[in-house]
C-alpha cells in the first residue's frame, strides 16, 4: 500500500473545506487563496485550484466579482454564498465527527496480545 496515495486522497477530501474556511473570513483573489493555503503548509497549484473553484461556483457555494487592478487586468475575487456558508457548517460538523472518531481510536488502549 502506498502512503502517498492515501495522503493524496485525504488531501482532496479536505481541500474544499479549507478553501471555504478561507472564504468565510473574506473574499479573496486566487493567488491570495493559494498563499493562505501555502502558509498553512498545504501546497496547491493554480491548475488544481481553478477547477475546484469552478466546481464550487457551479454548485452555488461560491460567487465571484471582478475588481479593477492597478497592476494589470481585472481580478476575479471569490466569495462564499449563503448556500456555501450552510454547506461549510455541515462540513464543520462532519470534520468534528471524524476528529472525534480518530481521537477516540488513538486514545484507546492497545488490546493485550492474544485477546480475540
Amino acid at each position: 500500500m502506498n502512503a502517498d496515495n492515501i495522503k493524496s486522497q485525504m488531501r482532496k477530501g479536505y481541500l474544499e473545506y479549507c478553501i471555504l474556511l478561507i472564504l468565510r473570513k473574506k473574499s479573496a483573489y486566487t493567488s491570495d487563496i493559494i498563499a493562505e493555503l501555502k502558509d498553512a503548509k498545504l501546497i496547491v497549484v493554480e491548475g488544481t485550484l481553478y477547477p475546484l473553484l469552478t466546481r464550487l461556483k457551479n454548485s452555488e457555494l461560491l460567487d465571484y466579482r471582478w475588481e479593477e487592478s492597478t497592476q494589470g487586468p481585472p481580478r476575479k475575487y471569490y466569495e462564499m454564498t449563503e448556500k456555501g456558508a450552510e454547506f461549510l457548517n455541515e462540513l464543520e460538523s462532519a470534520w468534528e465527527e471524524i476528529n472525534d472518531v480518530v481521537r477516540k481510536i488513538k486514545a484507546s488502549p492497545n488490546p493485550s496480545k492474544g485477546a480475540a
